[in-house]
């Protein structure tokens, strides 16, 4: 199978041959890993039981995927990745906001993934061979993986999409087994462990729970989801169909490989730490299969993220090529992967960046759902090139080529929903304005909407089917004077 040589550019509709089971089987079968596995831990380790802990879990996710969702069908109507379609808002150079809120989520998913499917791989061949957990070790184990998630990512969508298929299948199966391998120790109890509840009482430890491990899987793919729906074709499958295939792999994706974290938490008595008491409570027949899963999971899951970074870092410089620009951001998702494993508490690092890019990233989907609902879908494709092009002007030009009032709103939110987040380790100052709970996504989505709405009130939009029959009018002009001039 060829590499893949597009980037960023707009996907011919010839091209757009994928469908909405496509879509469920990339956000499926990618996603059944211990990257978003160990996610499910996380409710355990913050001191909940586990009712409380499915219910968080269920609660944020279904809740996220509602809001993220419709961002599926931006890509649909411009062919093109969501933060190059975002310069429809934010302007063809403003759009970087979301180039960079994408190159962020997916670094440090794609450092997650590597980081705990190592760490399992190099547990179990602890167990099995009596390999030593020493440095070289890590470095070879994380070196592998980093290796096979490049190769995957470099040849781009097809073969990832080849490969989710297959591990939607072989995944859940192995998952299966894990059930089977785990039940007899399972427990609904809280971990005495844990040392209690992580922020003092239940439902701040709760929703710090159904954000962090919840509302975070969704929050995920805001700029994600593009990459897959721009090779499906409005023509051939409806919108509707789009979207219902977008929840259902949101939804599965990321409740199927989170609860079962969760059950198998409870079950190795996982409080502080997730990938040492998974193995150790595994009974040896499931030893092979946890090494495949931790291995082939993380190259599927990690893949795809590292295509996602390529495409991010292509769009901020148009002139590497995909394939160049995955390459790099692999050496510094690999760095990542060392700097996680050596410096950082798994449970801290993770609750910390996933609250914070929330924060960060909600606004950004605000403002760009609030822009397609605006123009009824209804872009001018070629216009969201003009940066790429080295160009200037178009529909999306704005000023200098960003919108003030986007690029301002999306900040005003980010502030607020960084100062009003709860980690581990900070306290925001708005936070006994909430009663000591992390409302840092609804106050920063809701910060970033009211204050787009209110600095574009009254204010005349770009219209993107305008642009498009001009230039199309234009061009016709272009080819009847040709014809008469030869004549």
């Amino acid at each position: 199978m060829p590499i893949e040589q597009r980037g960023v550019d707009t996907v011919p509709d010839e091209e757009r041959t994928s469908g909405p089971r496509d879509l469920v089987s990339i956000l499926l079968g990618s996603n059944l890993c211990l990257g978003v596995i160990i996610f499910g831990w996380l409710p355990a380790s913050f001191g909940l039981g586990w009712w409380a802990s499915v219910g968080a879990i269920v609660a944020g996710t279904l809740a996220g995927t509602v809001f993220t969702a419709p961002l599926a069908l931006v890509s649909l109507r411009t062919a093109t990745n969501l933060s190059t379609s975002s310069g429809a808002q934010f302007g063809v150079r403003g759009r970087l906001v979301g180039s960079v809120v994408g190159l962020l989520l997916a670094l440090g998913y794609t450092a997650l993934t590597v980081w705990i499917g190592g760490d399992v791989m190099l547990t179990v061949l602890g167990r099995l061979l009596g390999v030593p957990a020493d440095g070289v070790s890590y470095a070879l184990v994380y070196g592998v993986l980093a290796a096979a998630t490049v190769a995957g990512a470099v040849y781009g969508y097809r073969v990832l999409l080849a490969m989710s298929r297959v591990l939607a299948i072989g995944m859940t199966a192995l998952l299966l087994l894990g059930v089977l391998a785990y039940a007899p120790h399972f427990t609904t109890g809280a971990l005495p462990g844990a040392g209690g509840y992580l922020l003092g009482s239940f439902w701040p430890t709760w929703f710090l729970a159904a954000v962090a491990a919840g509302l975070s899987g969704p929050i995920a793919f805001i700029t994600l989801l593009g990459d897959y729906t721009r090779y499906i074709s409005p023509a051939r499958h409806s919108p509707r169909r789009v979207l219902h295939a977008t929840w259902l792999g949101l939804v599965l994706g990321l409740l199927v490989p989170q609860l079962f974290g969760t059950f198998t938490a409870y079950a190795a008595g996982a409080a502080t730490d997730y990938a040492g008491p998974l193995v150790a409570a595994s009974p040896g027949w499931y030893l092979v299969p946890l090494l495949l899963s931790a291995s082939a999971g993380s190259v599927g899951n990690a893949g795809l993220m590292l295509y996602s970074m390529g495409l991010d870092l292509d769009a901020i410089l148009p002139r590497a090529s995909r394939a160049r620009a995955t390459c790099t951001v692999a050496v510094v998702a690999t760095v990542c992967v060392f700097a996680g494993h050596y410096l950082w508490n798994a449970q801290s690092a993770m609750t910390s960046f996933v609250l914070l890019l929330t924060a960060v990233g909600t606004p950004w989907a605000v403002v760009t759902l609030i822009g397609f609902v605006r123009c009824r879908g209804v872009y001018d494709a070629d216009a969201l090139q003009v940066f790429n092009r080295r160009s200037r002007g178009g529909v999306y030009w704005y000023r200098a080529g960003w919108n003030v009032p986007a690029t301002v709103s999306w900040a005003l939110g980010a502030a607020v929903g960084l100062l009003a987040v709860s980690l581990p380790s900070y306290a925001g100052p708005l936070l006994p304005l909430t009663g000591g709970v992390d409302c840092s996504f609804l106050l920063s989505g809701l910060v970033g909407a009211v204050a787009y709405l209110l600095l574009t009130l009254g204010e005349e939009r770009p219209d993107g089917a305008r642009g498009t029959a001009r230039r199309a009018a234009t061009d016709q002009r272009t080819i009847d004077g040709l014809s008469r001039s030869s004549r």
